[in-house]
């Protein structure tokens, strides 16, 4: 099928309108696409994540070559540079040194620096003395092989409320 605006080369883009419930369909060529404004994925660049990463924070302080090169991980010796060139941090101290720059990534990329999803929860420090499942159903288990059913019977409520 050829291009519909100039009918000389073969059809690349395939556009479909709906407006009011009125379907139209256009099949142009990349170069008349290109002409209407529309993005082929030959007009798309495709950008590696460093460089994403890298165009994060232009503009901002903290995009400062200065600054880029001072701050430097003390446990690994690795600079926020290193972070936008590669898109990982060295280790986990890298966390802390660059703080100011991971947040004001974090605000552009999802809009807060604090997570608003639901909590996980999951068996934190202060619950230990709140024996886990896995325990519960072990004494659940003795339990019924003592034939001791009125423990037996508190062991599966408590499994069934932590479920």
């Amino acid at each position: 099928m050829n291009c519909q605006t100039c009918g000389e080369r073969p059809a690349s883009v395939h556009l479909t309108q709906i407006v009011n419930n009125q379907v139209t369909t256009q099949h142009l060529c990349d170069r008349c696409a290109e002409e209407k404004g529309v993005e082929t994925s030959s007009t798309v660049a495709k950008f590696p994540l460093s460089d994403f990463l890298a165009s994060m924070g232009s503009g901002s302080k903290a995009d400062d070559p200065e600054t880029q090169s001072a701050v430097k991980c003390g446990s690994c010796g690795s600079t926020i540079q290193d972070f936008r060139e590669t898109g990982r941090l060295g280790c986990p101290g890298c966390y802390d040194a660059f703080r100011g720059h991971l947040k004001d990534l974090l605000r552009r990329l999802h809009g807060a620096t604090r997570h608003v999803g639901s909590p996980y929860f999951g068996q934190t420090e202060e619950d230990s003395s709140v024996p886990s499942i896995f325990d519960l159903r072990q004494q659940l288990d003795r339990a019924v092989e003592r034939e001791d059913f009125e423990l037996a019977a508190r062991l599966r409520d408590q499994i069934r409320g932590l479920e």
